[in-house]
Formats: structure tokens, C-alpha cells, sequence
């Protein structure tokens, strides 16, 4: 697994169920992907697909029930606290929401500053930290002292981006971290991570609903339906020449900006659906 940074092997994920008698829900069947040093596996999805449960799977967030995460050939799947606590320098998490994910009450030089705190790093290298952070993210160096409030959902972002980066990770997971912007605010995001994976290094689990916006980042592209992978390959041959219908009906869902393109494909994202619903039922996540 030397060259391996992540290996997620027939992972399994099941939720108690809610109410009594309740069977468990199970989230993730068997899941396997593996992230390589300074790479970007895209996790792509509908909501219930199991993505974002995978993605806290690796962070520990959510109950591995059975296979493994390994991260550099160490089991990770049911660490203490204390051992998830000293692995965060390694696994970083960017979040959907740029507006709940900063305390509104801190500036954004403490936010920054926060886990370099809690790793006792002495305030004058912290300090020097938090504007190289800042300037990594191509904010000014006086944001240091203002709030949150005061950013738009696209700087917010980027300040976000900016504290998982703080510790140096190793890999970061970002969970839909453009869902919430405009499409021009998305695409500047995007570059800036781009850039920062280029000289950086870090590696990249990219979940995401679009497959129109992990195609620019992605080295390769893991498609999720119902808590399995359905198709899994090199990023430009999964987004460019899917083989698997539920894909192909993915990258007809993504907005275009021509009308009449857009009418093509949603009459031939229809077609798909409806040549789905024979084959796997009236309960299809597209209907």
C-alpha cells in the first residue's frame, strides 16, 4: 500500500434503525476506492447515494460497520478520540455550508489560528501562519481581523479552505464545497483548489452531486447509486464516455447555458429514465 495514501476496502456502513423493531438502514454495500498521494478522486452522486456517508466514514464520523479504511496501510476504521484527534493533521474536511462552518463569533486570524493553538505552535509562528494562509487563498492580509460576517459565501469558502489547511494535511475530504455558490464563484473555487493541489501536494476525496464540476479536478471518478460504486475509472473517460445509464443520466442532469442543447438533453436524460425504470423499478433515485 506504499503507493496508496487512502484504501477503502468493502466498506460497510449501517445506521441503527428509528423506531422499535426497525431493521438497520444500510448506507454503503461493500464500498472500495483508494486515493493516491497528491491526487483528486471525485465521489459523485444524487442525495442518498451513499457519498457524503462515505466521505464521513474516512473522517470517522460515521459508524463503519463492516471492511476497513487504511490510511498509509494503517487501519483507521474505529480509532479513539484521541488517536482521530492527532490524525486530523493528516485528514482535513472542507464543508458544504461556508456560512454555518466559521464560528461567527471569532475573527478569522482566531479561526485560523485554532488548531495551530491546540497543537501549542508558539503565536508569533502562528501568526505567520495565518497570513500565509490567507495569502494561499488569495485573501488580504487585514481579513486576520475581521469576522465572518463580512465575506461573501465564495471568500468564506475560501477561508475555510485556508484553516483545513493550517496543519499541512496530507488529504483533505471536501464535502460539496461549491454546491452553495453561484457558478463563476465555483469555477474561481475550483482554480484556487486546483492551485493549491499543485503546490501543495495534498490529495483530494471531492464529493459531489455535478459531475460537470468534478470533471476539471478529478484524476479519476467514483459514481455512486443506492451505497455502491456503479462506474470507476480515469476522471475524462468516466465524465467524457460513461458506460454505466445512471452516469449518462448524471451528465444530461448538468445545467448548460444553450436552451436548445438543453432541451436535447433532458429529452434524452428522459429516455434514459424512463429505459431505468424498467430495468430497475418504479423506486429509481431519479424519478
Amino acid at each position: 500500500m506504499t503507493d496508496r495514501l487512502l484504501d477503502v476496502e468493502n466498506l460497510v456502513v449501517e445506521y441503527p434503525g428509528r423506531g422499535f423493531g426497525k431493521k438497520p438502514f444500510r448506507a454503503l454495500h461493500g464500498v472500495t476506492l483508494d486515493i493516491r498521494p497528491g491526487e483528486c478522486v471525485g465521489l459523485v452522486g444524487e442525495s442518498g447515494s451513499g457519498k457524503t456517508t462515505l466521505g464521513r466514514a474516512v473522517l470517522g464520523l460515521a459508524p463503519v460497520t463492516g471492511g476497513a479504511v487504511h490510511y498509509l496501510g494503517r487501519d483507521i476504521s474505529h480509532l479513539s478520540r484521541k488517536d482521530r484527534r492527532a490524525l486530523s493533521d493528516d485528514i482535513q474536511v472542507v464543508f458544504q455550508d461556508p456560512y454555518s462552518s466559521l464560528d461567527p463569533a471569532m475573527t478569522i486570524g482566531q479561526i485560523l489560528a485554532e488548531p495551530l493553538t491546540v497543537r501549542q505552535i508558539p503565536k508569533v509562528r502562528a501568526a505567520r501562519r495565518v497570513h500565509e494562509l490567507l495569502d494561499m487563498v488569495r485573501l488580504p492580509a487585514d481579513s486576520a481581523g475581521r469576522l465572518p460576517r463580512e465575506f461573501s459565501g465564495g471568500q468564506r469558502q475560501r477561508i475555510a479552505i485556508a484553516r483545513s489547511l493550517a496543519l499541512g494535511p496530507r488529504l483533505i475530504v471536501c464535502d460539496e464545497p461549491v454546491s452553495a455558490l453561484d457558478l463563476s464563484t465555483q469555477a474561481r473555487v475550483l482554480a484556487l483548489l486546483q492551485e493549491i493541489q499543485e503546490t501543495t501536494g495534498v490529495a483530494y476525496l471531492f464529493v459531489s452531486h455535478d459531475l460537470s464540476v468534478v470533471r476539471h479536478l478529478s484524476h479519476r471518478v467514483a459514481v455512486m447509486y443506492r451505497g455502491e460504486i456503479v462506474e470507476w475509472g480515469d476522471g475524462d473517460e468516466v465524465t467524457g464516455r460513461p458506460e454505466h445509464p445512471y452516469t449518462q443520466r448524471l451528465l444530461l442532469a448538468a445545467a448548460v447555458p444553450d436552451p436548445v442543447l438543453q432541451e436535447r438533453r433532458r429529452t434524452e436524460r428522459q429516455r434514459l429514465l424512463k429505459s431505468g425504470r424498467q430495468q430497475s423499478g418504479p423506486t429509481d433515485a431519479l424519478a
